[in-house]
């Protein structure tokens, strides 16, 4: 999903609120919907459906996913024994590029994935090109050692986007991160009831 940076914003001020991974930025100052009368219109009371489409579009461009790609994870979250809804998240969340983010290397999970599909990120030693590979506690993710003196890595890595996880285990001399156990939902970098998205999709499946 390729978004321009005015485009997040935009989206961002439709859902009502900040999704650390699509953009730095905030719509703090801006909080009205897009449009000619955003400012004047105020947010309208949504439907059952309308609500549960918004949670799930929080997901689908926060973490820079397709409609797809989604209903494929809801699929595999199902057939796995728990809540659906908490094994969706630690889905998202343990996708490669997520992690390059939360690890503090790239500003947005964009920028995390074109950091991994450039060959710069390694996965247990070994290079990994593929945003949507999946991490399981255990895993090490570092950064390759001619890519450290990136610009981008270093700045973000001194000031990174988010407080880094509990899940992960950090090692900045290494330019290491380790999942050490799988994320709560609690510890999604931003409010989403997930039980809207499950049931708008138990509707379709």
């Amino acid at each position: 999903m390729s978004i321009k940076i005015g485009a997040r914003l935009k989206i961002m001020r439709a859902l009502g609120i900040d999704l650390p991974g699509l953009s730095r930025k905030s719509i703090t100052n801006r909080p009205n919907p897009p449009g000619q009368h955003g400012p004047n219109s105020g947010r309208r009371r949504k439907s059952e459906y309308g609500l549960a489409l918004m949670e799930k579009q929080k997901l689908r461009f926060n973490y820079g996913v397709s409609e797809r790609q989604l209903r494929t994870m809801m699929v595999r979250a199902r057939r796995k024994d728990g809540p659906s809804g908490e094994i969706l998240l630690q889905m998202l969340e343990c996708r490669l590029d997520n992690v390059v983010f939360r690890a503090g290397w790239a500003p947005t999970i964009p920028a995390a994935r074109q950091l991994v599909s450039h060959c710069h990120i390694l996965l247990n030693g070994k290079r990994a090109n593929i945003a949507s590979i999946r991490l399981k506690p255990g895993d090490e993710v570092s950064v390759r050692n001619r890519s450290r003196a990136m610009s981008m890595v270093v700045n973000t890595s001194m000031v990174p986007s988010l407080e880094r996880p509990e899940w992960l285990n950090y090692d900045e001399t290494k330019f290491t991160a380790k999942i050490t156990r799988l994320p709560e939902a609690d510890e999604v970098p931003f409010p989403i009831e997930i039980h809207l998205v499950v049931e708008l999709y138990a509707k379709s499946m």
